[in-house]
């Protein structure tokens, strides 16, 4: 029988995990966890230790490891019909699956296009922009805006749209050139403006570059509320209808990522709710299919479809696709996920443990070394920081994020950090003892790297 020991080698040996410098496992006494089971909220190693998923395996479980119905549903599907092109074929799955969606986003959403993850949806919606404009006869409309520190995926199309240097900067010779305007962060604000009194200030500088360049632009791309890989930085609702209007004076598409924050984790459905407004294109992947399997939509409205809407031969067709867009498997798994949180009024249940969260997060303010305390529905960050006063931040060789989340795995929770940045985004069905447990695990895990230990002693 092979060992753990022997497992880990193996890994090591063979496998290149992602956002990972390898070397980091050399002589360590640290080394990948080898997981042999979920359910519910927890992860159980092969040791048999458990885990509170406290980040959802990067935003995308947000029904629970191992759920029995869609367990059955995943059986059931593959033993029908387990992939079939999706070009000139179709399947039930995939109609019902745009359905639900159009009608669950409401007016005027009608069209959904199906990639295989988030890079991808953003991807087709930048595409299918450019491509809209061109065919309303404005091809000069073809940059797009984005925010500073913003993240939209890994392929080089979200990339360029990106602004988190350390995902961009070595491929810039390979990327598109996009407009930047700096990002409402409001612990740091960019204007100067006190946190908590907030006027939006940072707008200013989108007026101005819509105002002298709007011929030139064909959307704007968001991270809505959030922005998730710069460290859940949460901005103002009052930002985004802004820009809604905006972007009506203008002319300019704006296109919503919401593969991180759709399906419950700021309280709704869909971010772009607690605007009370409608983006022209939204993406959606991550918890669609509750983590299970990968799968992405494009979702948009007839005022785009239409202008892709002609004879064959005025070669307006989006010639776009993937090998398994609208994969069936992965069709059933998100209408029954969608089904479940119908059912269950998973969204309507999240009140009292969007306040529970909120109440358990007063207790990182009075820590030495914590800057910032972020909240947004089931979404809480902790921002640490080496001085409180002047907000200095930890130099990122020290790693301190990953010190605290050394720490949490040795107490029972997973909370993979993003830089300085401990944040918590767990499945949806946690009760709120587990909030309670999960927060208090980060807190002592916090307080014993940044207090109980001087900064001069903590490893390099």
């Amino acid at each position: 029988m092979t060992t753990k020991e022997e497992w880990i080698e193996k890994d090591l040996k063979y496998v290149w995990h992602p956002d990972t410098q390898m070397k980091q496992y050399e002589g360590a006494d640290f080394k990948p966890v080898l997981i042999e089971k979920g359910k519910g909220i927890y992860l159980y190693d092969s040791d048999g230790n458990s885990y509170i998923d406290g980040v959802s395996s990067w935003w995308v479980n947000t029904l629970g490891h191992s759920v029995d119905r869609l367990n059955k549903t995943l059986l059931k599907q593959a033993e029908s019909i387990e992939h079939v092109l999706l070009a000139d074929f179709t399947h039930k799955p995939a109609i019902e699956l745009a359905e639900r969606l159009t009608k669950l986003a409401g007016e005027p959403f009608s069209k959904v296009f199906y990639s295989d993850d988030g890079s991808t949806a953003v991807e087709v919606a930048l595409k299918m922009a450019y491509q809209y404009w061109y065919q309303k006869g404005k091809p000069e409309k073809k940059y797009f805006v984005s925010m500073t520190d913003s993240y939209h995926g890994d392929t080089l199309g979200s990339v360029s749209v990106g602004g988190i240097d350390i995902y961009k900067k070595i491929f810039n010779p390979l990327v598109f050139e996009t407009l930047k305007v700096c990002a409402p962060y409001c612990y740091r604000c960019p204007m100067g403006c006190e946190q908590g009194k907030c006027t939006i200030d940072c707008f200013s500088e989108v007026e101005e570059l819509f105002e002298k360049r709007h011929n030139e632009i064909a959307g704007m791309i968001v991270e809505p509320l959030v922005q998730g890989a710069a460290g859940m930085r949460v901005y103002p609702a009052d930002y985004l209808k802004k820009l809604r209007y905006l972007c009506d004076k203008y002319d300019i598409l704006l296109i919503d990522d919401e593969v991180a924050m759709a399906f419950g984790r700021t309280g709704k459905y869909f971010a772009f709710e607690h605007a009370g407004i409608k983006p022209d294109i939204f993406c959606v992947a991550k918890g669609i299919t509750a983590g299970y399997v990968p799968l992405a939509a494009t979702v948009t409205t007839d005022k785009i479809y239409n202008a892709f809407y002609d004879d064959f031969s005025e070669l307006k067709t989006f010639y776009h696709g993937h090998s398994f867009t609208g994969n069936p498997v992965a069709s059933a798994i998100a209408v029954e996920t969608l089904k479940i949180m119908e059912e269950e009024n998973i969204i309507e249940n999240l009140k009292p443990k969007i306040q529970k969260l909120k109440e358990c997060l007063e207790k990182f303010k009075p820590l030495n070394h914590v800057g910032d305390v972020r909240h947004i529905g089931m979404i809480g960050a902790v921002e640490m920081v080496k001085d409180k006063s002047t907000k200095e931040p930890y130099p990122f060789t020290d790693r301190i994020g990953h010190l605290v989340f050394k720490s949490a795995l040795q107490k029972g929770a997973l909370l993979r950090p993003i830089g300085n940045v401990i944040y918590f985004l767990p499945p949806l069905v946690i009760t709120e003892e587990e909030i309670e447990k999960l927060t208090d695990i980060a807190y002592f895990a916090i307080k014993e790297v940044t207090e109980d230990f001087s900064y001069s002693q903590l490893p390099r």
